[in-house]
């Protein structure tokens, strides 16, 4: 029976052929389609590499960013010392730097003066020049109006320093700016 039924099979199939039916598929069309679906997965491979090199670019752009101004907080904290160190130094009167008894106190202060200009210069830090310049408020913050000779706009003093770390501002400079009339 099961020869038989193999039988009839086989000759229903041959009939199907002969007839018209589903015949074997188009082996060029076979292959047509696997070479579009080969082309979208390489397609597919060639984004997946453009978008994980553009995130390891990005993570490493904003790791540097870290580290490059990590020590904003503290650069802050450590410009009050460098104000205070420098009203110290103003604070001694003229006649009094060359007196033997005050000589050694000027030089140590001068020379840790000098140590912190080092260090900040070290980690980007710069002073930022303010006495005749024009102002910018992106560097400059106004405190006052002066009468003076100068150009209206031009600093003509600053009251406190200002400072960059980098390319970004630290602390703007607290200056007084010249008016008109």
């Amino acid at each position: 029976m099961t020869e038989e039924t193999n039988m009839n099979d086989i000759e229903q199939e041959d009939a199907m052929i002969t007839e018209g039916g589903p015949a074997e598929p188009d082996p060029e069309a076979g292959l047509a389609k696997l070479e579009a679906e080969l082309a979208e997965a390489k397609q597919a491979v060639l984004y997946a590499q453009a978008e994980t090199q553009n995130v390891r670019r990005r993570a490493e752009q904003e790791a540097k960013t870290t580290r490059d101004y990590a020590v904003v907080p503290f650069a802050r904290d450590i410009l009050s010392v460098a104000d205070n160190l420098a009203r110290a130094l103003d604070a001694i009167p003229v006649d009094l730097r060359d007196d033997d008894k005050f000589k050694g106190l000027v030089n140590g202060l001068d020379a840790t003066g000098r140590e912190l200009t080092a260090i900040f210069q070290r980690h980007g830090i710069t002073r930022i020049d303010a006495v005749g310049q024009p102002l910018d408020p992106n560097r400059h913050q106004a405190m006052m109006e002066l009468p003076s000779d100068e150009t209206p706009g031009t600093i003509v003093q600053e009251m406190q320093a200002g400072y960059m770390i980098k390319d970004r501002l630290l602390r703007p400079a607290m200056v007084g700016v010249a008016k008109a009339g």
